[in-house]
């Protein structure tokens, strides 16, 4: 065993996943979105202005109150990267959908490049239910062109679930082709996908670009800004070799404000292309995608998936995040085991 490998392994101890607590899953009245609290703390939500081209689970804050994702582009931070202005706290979508680019998609795009960008639009919350150990919350929402031609129709069912130092949430998409044949083309960018914390990068000797809440631009190391990220698979894979390799889960961890943080998604054995390919980059990106075998596998395998209309696929993911303990892989395989075992 490596000594990455090694330091990897004894970073994950287990975590408390007993004595769950209690969940609030709260529609506002005033404007496009539905919060989830946890133990009476804000856990995260669900939004979709009209003027976000995808729904979004943003902010995410760990047990102990940690902010996981990304600010920007919603709420930049202090020496955080401004790249990537799609890259919004937690999506579900793809780069190649009958031609159209729904991954990509953003406020940065061009007028006149719009209509080669989908988006996912009409986004109507379906069923909200609170509960001692669990919250529920189902949303039904449309894959669309820019002209309003519906591509996809999309049923999503999320549940959350915490613990004193973990924080879980399942997530179920089913995507059901319309009037038209639908081909996902098997491509890097997808699927499921959430945009961290600066601590969660890598550390760099490089010197990179940096700007505050006020736009002003430091360039700086990027060990500079805190960054103490490493990824760990099922797999034994590590650091940046994570990228472009299969397994049934991967996790990041890293030290935020003096305390362990760590994010695993898990895959599940119903999902096309399982196990994933883990898109799994050091600059904050953690994205699982199960299509894009052709880049990954250096043009060893292809898929390119396709539903005629009334035909569906469904993805099935589960995030836990863990603070102030250290999560190992043999939970994270105890995880993934029980996982598997659901619809």
């Amino acid at each position: 065993m490596n000594k990455l490998l090694i330091l990897a392994c004894c970073f994950f101890t287990f975590p408390s996943l007993a004595q769950t607590k209690s969940v609030k899953v709260i529609e506002s009245k005033t404007d496009k979105s539905v919060a989830v609290v946890i133990d009476g703390k804000p856990f995260t939500s669900l939004i979709f202005p009209d003027n976000m081209e995808k729904p979004v689970l943003y902010p995410i804050n760990a047990a102990n109150g940690s902010i996981v994702t990304r600010g920007f582009p919603l709420k930049s931070r202090d020496g955080e990267r401004t790249d990537h202005p799609h890259h919004v706290g937690y999506w579900l979508n793809y780069e190649s959908v009958n031609g159209l680019d729904f991954w990509n998609n953003s406020f940065a795009i061009p007028a006149d490049r719009k209509d080669k960008f989908g988006w996912i639009r009409n986004v109507r919350i379906t069923e909200t239910k609170s509960g001692t150990k669990s919250g529920e919350l189902s949303y039904s929402a449309n894959w669309e062109n820019q002209v309003n031609d519906i591509l996809l129709k999309e049923e999503t069912r999320f549940v959350f679930s915490g613990s004193k130092d973990t924080r879980t949430i399942d997530r179920v998409t089913t995507l059901t082709a319309q009037k038209d044949t639908v081909r996902f083309k098997d491509i890097k960018d997808g699927m499921l996908g959430i945009r961290l914390t600066k601590e969660l990068e890598f550390p760099s000797d490089k010197v990179e670009e940096f700007t505050d809440s006020h736009g002003t631009i430091t360039k700086i190391p990027a060990s500079g800004n805190g960054a103490s990220g490493n990824y760990l698979t099922s797999e034994g894979k590590t650091g940046v070799g994570v990228w472009a390799t299969r397994g049934t889960w991967c996790a990041l961890f890293g030290i935020k404000e003096g305390k362990p943080l760590s994010i695993a998604i898990i895959d599940h054995p119903k999902n096309p292309g399982y196990p994933t390919y883990w898109h799994a980059r050091e600059y904050g990106l953690f994205a699982a995608n199960p299509l894009g075998q052709e880049v990954f596998s250096n043009g060893r395998e292809k898929l390119n998936l396709t539903l005629k209309p009334g035909e569906s696929v469904t993805f099935r993911y589960r995030m836990l995040i863990t603070t102030n303990e250290e999560v190992k892989p043999e939970t994270l395989n105890q995880q993934a085991s029980a996982f598997g075992k659901t619809n």
